[in-house]
């Protein structure tokens, strides 16, 4: 760990530029190309557990297909920054990460402070959704003050060190199974699920801040943790359908030993998990040779369920839907958040030529009792529109020397241009409790496009991101 402090906020910068171009460093943590793959993160060894019913072996006959998404970044606005103070044995430090009483704990507990020692104070920033490296650049402001006592440090990170060292959303890989009955409908169903924990904040299941490795007490070696069901899951997240299936049920392999750190992103394993569901779900209605919208409504007694998927099929005029494989299409999607918190449906329309554009998203969302309705809808456009960014072009790469997708043109997220016609529409039910919204449309907004994508083409991209080399190739597959 090295750190550079000044007056002159140009001359530092320069200095820090010169040293990381000169530095050499005892023992790197090398990275290889493919280990950036979902494939990669599928390959190794991993803890196991079963969660629910699972679908017996012998179970037949029976449909499996294979879905993957690869590491994501945060790509917020602005890299991370902090202040501290380190004046009359009190450490003060200001951090637009999102929990202070953890950051807290976890400074004092690096720096061997005694709790009452520290105190960490929430300012707003440039963003900070899930765990991007904020708390890691809040101990890196701590470390400087201390060796610099009374004067104040305002310490931020590049880009560059954004993109290469905050905690990434973990690759995944999602299998799903489904046992047909003789009316083609499914009667049991196990959502495989291969991922790096998506949960490990600081103080949480061994994770630590990443200036720690540099200490020298090092931090005790993490085990494996990921997000309990009871709290919604991590990589699990929505992984068992909400349709009406007698068997359902999740096998977990949660792979510990990956190259970089992994933790929370906006949704978790939610997004894959109902992407590879609902793409599953539309291959089952076309080999019953039924519309999509007319089979999902078969499985389901949910009322509320049957509400939004109804609701967005007229908004979007379902009904007038035409043939498959013509270059443009119309896809749906379907989930309740954590099959606890909003329903939220989703139909998107799309082009195909050299690339996939989203023209056209409709979304109607059940989020119970609403207590501000342009807030709850800003919430929602929102999580679409990154749903479309991881969808089609977000992917973290590895390089030799690290992180390689370290810029704008290396990690792309979509572009204002790029934003279709959102419209989102509430269901009315003030009878229930409210619910949470914030990420209820991420995993439908994905599954929809993939489903429209298949829809005009005639061919399932199975793969996120949904690039111009993987249709070229999945069509190439196909012929």
């Amino acid at each position: 760990f090295v750190g550079f402090a000044g007056e002159d906020e140009t001359t530092v910068r320069r200095a820090a530029t010169a040293a990381a171009g000169a530095a050499v460093w005892d023992k790197p943590r090398p990275l290889r190309p493919e280990q950036a793959s979902a494939a990669w993160i599928a390959a190794q060894p991993s803890h196991d557990r079963q969660i629910g019913d699972l679908m017996p072996g012998d179970a037949a006959p029976r449909l499996s297909m294979r879905f993957s998404r690869p590491f994501l970044s945060h790509g917020s606005i602005a890299p991370s920054c902090a202040l501290a103070l380190w004046q009359d044995g009190l450490l003060s430090v200001w951090s637009h990460a999102q929990g202070m009483h953890p950051l807290r704990t976890n400074i004092a507990a690096t720096l061997g402070l005694p709790l009452d020692s520290v105190a960490c104070h929430h300012r707003q920033g440039a963003g900070c959704y899930g765990h991007n490296g904020a708390d890691d650049a809040a101990l890196d402001a701590a470390l400087v003050a201390m060796e610099l006592p009374g004067r104040p440090i305002r310490l931020c990170w590049s880009r560059e060190e954004e993109f290469g060292y905050e905690p990434l959303s973990s690759a995944m890989t999602v299998e799903v199974h489904a046992g047909l009955g003789s009316d083609g409908r499914p009667v049991g169903w196990t959502t495989e699920i291969w991922s790096a924990a998506h949960g490990q904040r600081p103080g949480v299941g061994g994770a630590y801040l990443l200036a720690a490795e540099s200490l020298e007490k090092k931090p005790p070696e993490r085990k494996p943790f990921d997000i309990p069901e009871e709290r919604g899951g991590g990589a699990t997240r929505n992984g068992i359908p909400l349709y009406d299936i007698a068997a359902k049920g999740i096998d977990f392999h949660l792979v510990h030993d990956v190259p970089v750190r992994t933790s929370s992103l906006r949704g978790l394993g939610a997004t894959l998990n109902v992407f590879a569901i609902e793409g599953l779900l539309d291959e089952l209605a076309a080999r019953a040779s039924e519309d999509p919208l007319a089979y999902r409504l078969s499985l389901l007694t949910d009322p509320r369920a049957r509400a939004v998927l109804e609701k967005v099929g007229d908004m979007a005029r379902w009904s007038d839907r035409g043939p498959g494989g013509t270059g443009r299409g119309l896809g749906l999607g379907l989930a309740r958040y954590k099959n606890s918190s909003a329903y939220a449906a989703v139909v998107a329309a799309v082009e195909v030529e050299d690339a996939v554009r989203v023209t056209d998203v409709w979304c109607a969302v059940d989020a119970g009792l609403v207590i501000n309705p342009d807030g709850l809808a800003n919430q929602v456009e929102g999580n679409i529109v990154q749903a479309i960014s991881w969808t089609l072009i977000e992917e973290v790469r590895f390089g030799e020397d690290g992180v390689a997708s370290l810029d704008w043109q290396t990690y792309p997220v979509i572009r204002f241009r790029d934003i279709p016609d959102i419209r989102v529409a509430l269901v009315d039910a003030p009878g229930h409790n409210p619910r949470g919204v914030g990420e209820c449309a991420g995993g439908p907004a994905a599954a929809a496009i993939g489903n429209a994508v298949a829809h005009a083409l005639g061919t399932r991209i199975r793969d996120m991101p949904m690039t111009r080399e993987r249709i070229i190739e999945a069509l190439m597959r196909a012929n």
